[in-house]
């Protein structure tokens, strides 16, 4: 990482004449504490988070479907009935995140692996078996693909209701439908463009019904939601005073109470000044608790020049000198 920083730092000493026009560093990360900073600051920032909704879940999902994949198992008909069964279970318990403690006691990080083994293991089951084991599908997808980031015993006894619903005979019927207002079901039998055709035509907002939850479960998401909207509209408010009287700013407030604390801030302990009896040594040993007193003094002493190094950075970051960490 440091020495990614100074590549980055260099690329503006850099005369522009040598570098290309259409010169672009493009750098992918995971979310990490020690990613540097100047790095962030001079550049564009892009993230890719999941689909939001049932209906943008079985898009991102079918886009990557093409015809010579579904046709790629023996029983054609079937399989393509519980593909859209198991892309439908995979948005259902990513989506059940949304309702807190109503959807999982524990928040799950299911993701697009989970899927395509399910994927696989499905086509496994039907290519190799005469009839279709229906039991062994739902053990292998919901206890050991998806079952296996569950912790909660409560939470895999859902999942299990939940997959029985889409991995079950009646889904493979052309009129069983997922929600009681049957606007959810897997489609007819057709190309992977048909049931992207039919994806579009699903409703922008689920409801809860689909979830097997209570209208009243929205109240809990939309309060959720408004909620974090808020904080975030508040938190990239221009921090300026609001009276009129010609108060202070809150960033004159912080550099006011940081030299305060400054000043106030004890000298470090020294042992000359502390009671000569305690430093006295018995063969060249000193007692046990005035070994633990150094220890101790050693470590307020550190914590004395973090506390004076952390009050100066902080003036500086907010005059603009140096970077706020």
């Amino acid at each position: 990482m440091p020495f990614l920083e100074r590549a980055v730092i260099s690329l503006h000493d850099k005369n522009k004449e040598d570098m290309q026009d259409s010169f672009r560093l493009f750098l992918t990360s995971t979310p990490i504490d020690f990613f540097p900073v100047s790095v962030l600051q001079n550049g564009v920032k892009l993230t890719t988070e999941p689909p939001r909704g049932i209906k943008a879940n079985l898009t991102r999902t079918f886009a990557e479907i093409s015809d010579e994949w579904l046709n790629d198992c023996k029983k054609e008909t079937i399989y393509r009935k519980m593909v859209f069964a198991v892309a439908f279970f995979h948005a259902i318990v990513q989506e059940r995140r949304k309702f807190g403690p109503l959807g999982w006691n524990v928040v799950y990080e299911f993701n697009d692996s989970d899927l395509h083994t399910s994927f696989t293991m499905l086509k496994i089951f039907l290519d190799d078996q005469d009839e279709i084991p229906w039991d062994a599908l739902v053990y292998v997808t919901g206890i050991i693909n998806y079952g296996g980031r569950v912790t909660d015993a409560n939470d895999l006894r859902c999942m299990l209701s939940t997959l029985e619903k889409y991995y079950c005979p009646d889904n493979l019927t052309d009129d069983y439908f997922y929600s009681e207002s049957e606007n959810y079901k897997a489609p007819t039998f057709g190309d992977a463009q048909s049931y992207r055709d039919y994806i579009k035509s699903l409703p922008l907002e689920d409801a809860p019904e689909v979830f097997g939850l209570h209208d009243n479960a929205n109240i809990a998401y939309q309060r959720a939601e408004s909620d974090t909207m808020v904080e975030k509209v508040l938190s990239i408010q221009p921090r300026l005073s609001s009276g009129s009287g010609g108060g202070l700013t809150p960033d004159e407030i912080v550099i006011e109470k940081a030299k305060y604390l400054s000043a106030h801030i004890p000298t470090n302990l020294d042992r000359a000044e502390g009671l000569k009896d305690l430093f006295k040594t018995t063969n060249n040993l000193l007692p046990s608790l005035t070994t633990v007193l150094v220890q101790e003094m050693e470590k307020f002493n550190r914590l004395l020049g973090i506390m004076r190094k952390s009050l100066d950075e902080l003036v500086q970051a907010i005059g603009g000198f140096i970077v706020m960490s």
